[in-house]
């Protein structure tokens, strides 16, 4: 057989390019003049330069070509999941989706399983996360990601076809633990970038990412999530990775946040959105998500770091 992944930006392209190491892949992008570029020059040079196609990496723009394809890795960003699924479902219609991107539905709070389940109702579909960057993973460099799946004999069948010499995956069966992990690191993370753009100090960023853990974790028990999943690779290793790296793009956002710099509005930034689908949640749970709800303020530009830092730290003394 052969996987299919849908979206040639760097992470599904990775992706792509490790897993046809090993098996036949097809790479699905949705514009033409990309697909054709990339069938020419075997390469993604926009997003991944310098990384060569492997022999079995084929390309193409037409969703038809995915008759032979039994699992699809879906890499769209989490914001166009919905309108995705809808616009494609006759073409994925039997196939086992593997959701790839981390956050919440603006609208709607909904985590990916639960948008392919709204859209495409009984579809077979599982969740891979976890600590990983598109060009680490492209370069063929030692990669651990977490495979979210309720259904036991699936999940296994799916961790063994994915896992590879340099991408190895882990099981779990809790997947809403994994997709709280995988959206809200990402909401942290902007506000660790946000803390060392203004120049309060390696301490402040330390100090978000352990108070931000904690709301995490506060999250996931309200939701009924197993609390061990937020200490593995979907909670804890993608929190780390994310909120220290100049490569994560939310850590980016964070950081021209805090410094007063312009960012550029073309690039995806899963956790601005999520941040403000969070908060409205908490809100409306009663939860208490201090760091959440500065995030949003601060992406929506209703304050600024100097003034949320101030409303952090003025919040009344309590046990750790």
């Amino acid at each position: 057989m052969t996987l299919g992944v849908l979206g040639a930006g760097a992470f599904g392209t990775a992706l792509a390019i490790t897993l046809a190491q090993y098996e036949r892949v097809l790479l699905w992008s949705r514009s033409d003049a990309q697909a054709d570029q990339m069938a020419r020059s075997r390469t993604n040079a926009q997003r991944l330069p310098g990384v060569i196609f492997p022999g079995d990496l084929g390309v193409t723009s037409d969703l038809a070509d995915l008759r032979a394809v039994d699992v699809v890795l879906v890499a769209v960003p989490m914001q166009k999941l919905r309108s995705f699924l809808s616009a494609h479902a006759h073409h994925l219609a039997g196939k086992t989706l593997v959701a790839c991107c981390k956050g919440m539905e603006l609208n709607t709070g909904l985590g990916p399983l639960d948008v392919i389940d709204a859209v495409l109702d009984k579809t077979p579909r599982a969740l891979l996360t976890g600590p990983s960057f598109a060009a680490d993973i492209a370069k063929g460099l030692p990669t651990a990601l977490t495979l979210a799946c309720a259904d036991p004999e699936r999940g296994v069948a799916l961790q063994q076809r994915l896992s590879g010499d340099t991408l190895r995956i882990y099981r779990t069966a809790d997947e809403v633990g994994a997709a709280l992990g995988g959206a809200l690191k990402n909401v942290v993370a902007i506000a660790a970038g946000a803390a060392i753009g203004a120049r309060l100090g390696e301490s402040a960023r330390a100090a978000l990412m352990t108070r931000g853990n904690a709301e995490m974790q506060r999250l996931a028990h309200h939701r009924g999530a197993v609390p061990a999943t937020l200490s593995g690779l979907s909670g804890f290793g993608d929190l780390v990775l994310t909120c220290t790296s100049d490569l994560s793009r939310n850590y980016r956002l964070g950081l021209s946040i805090g410094a007063g710099e312009p960012f550029d509005e073309n690039v995806t930034v899963e956790g601005a959105a999520t941040a403000r689908a969070v908060a409205d949640y908490a809100q409306r749970e009663g939860l208490d998500m201090p760091i959440v709800q500065a995030v949003a303020a601060l992406v929506e530009k209703r304050l600024d770091v100097n003034d949320a830092m101030k409303a952090l730290l003025s919040r009344s003394l309590k046990e750790e």
